[in-house]
């Protein structure tokens, strides 16, 4: 492998290469075309490449490891640290090609594969969000003409017919008429979504890792496909513990002079991968019949939601030791350090 290192500010149209050529020292920075990008490593010896993890870095990621480069990931913020002065793409590009360089935690290079299961976790969220939107949207206009709904979508479905009955008689038919389609639009959106869900079940029964951690508690088809899709390489993290910091559910530290202090979870990473934990513990803490001695011992001196966010902790590493161990989950399994 090449020593040099090079950073690269990607963008739409053009991209922005900085580094150092090692036979004249020159300082080289300059845009390169979309179109003229892989073609402008294709004839370099494999070389450090760094990036930022952003939108499309993954799919140039996958290309250049497969010219032979090695190619670095690396979050936005921690280039930022070396980008001091005004922001533009050559300044970018240079704290890039300075970040990488450092020793820090990279960014697994996702699939294909992979980016197609988050983009239908995705697509589903933001449908998620708009029915929702619309429920409360509908309530809201019903209290505007002194018809108080319920909260949730059960109590609307049960309400509205007789509620817009009521109106029918006081507002013009334009507005009801509207106000029914809108009703009726929730339930097309239900059936997208449930249509999604289902492409979600037929990727489980194919991918063993996905069918590997649904077997533990509080893994559901959900948190099992986007943590195997948002994970990417589980080797990436040396242990369990990283992978939860990872995730943002181990305490944030602060401290001074020796002394540390711990605060509430760092809720750094993905905020959908942790919701999802999170809920998957609640559940368990609430449905399960025998949580388990750790658990209930936990709740003797723990508040509750203490107790739901060091489960959500705990299962995120157990996530970690199925995939990263590649082995079935066992539930009475005691992890023993090594001699």
């Amino acid at each position: 492998m090449n020593s040099m290192a090079v950073g690269v500010d990607i963008a739409k149209q053009v991209f922005q290469v900085h580094y150092v050529d090692q036979q004249t020292g020159e300082v080289v920075n300059k845009p390169v075309k979309r179109a003229k990008f892989l073609e402008h490593f294709a004839n370099r010896a494999p070389c450090l490449i760094g990036m930022e993890a952003c939108g499309g870095a993954h799919h140039w990621a996958r290309q250049l490891t497969r010219m032979g480069h090695k190619v670095r990931l690396m979050p936005a913020e921690f280039v930022k640290a070396f980008n001091i002065r005004n922001k533009r793409d050559a300044a970018d590009a240079k704290a890039i090609w300075l970040a990488v360089q450092q020793p820090s935690k990279a960014v697994a290079v996702k699939t294909e594969i992979q980016q197609a299961m988050l983009g239908l976790h995705r697509m589903r969220e933001q449908l998620v969000k708009f029915r929702t939107m619309q429920v409360n949207a509908l309530r809201g206009l019903m209290t505007e003409y002194g018809e108080v709904m319920g909260k949730g979508r059960a109590t609307l479905d049960k309400t509205i017919p007789e509620v817009l009955g009521r109106l029918a008689d006081r507002l013009p038919a334009v507005l009801i008429d509207t106000l029914r389609d809108q009703w009726n639009g929730l339930a097309r959106l239900d059936e997208q979504i449930a249509q999604i869900e289902r492409r979600m079940r037929e990727w489980k029964k194919e991918d063993s890792a996905v069918k590997a951690i649904s077997e533990i508690p509080g893994v559901g088809l959900l948190t099992a496909t986007a943590a195997v899709a948002m994970i990417g390489d589980a080797n990436a993290f040396n242990s369990g513990r990283e992978f939860a910091a990872w995730a943002g559910l181990v305490p944030r530290q602060t401290g001074s002079g020796g002394k540390v202090n711990l605060h509430g979870i760092s809720k750094k990473g993905d905020t959908y991968l942790r919701t999802l934990l999170i809920h998957g513990a609640r559940s368990v803490l609430t449905h399960a019949k025998e949580p388990g001695r750790w658990v209930e011992q936990m709740e003797k001196r723990r508040p509750r939601n203490v107790v739901v966010v060091a489960l959500a902790n705990k299962m995120a590493r157990t996530i970690w030791a199925v995939l990263a161990h590649d082995r079935a989950y066992q539930k009475d399994y005691v992890s023993m350090k090594p001699a």
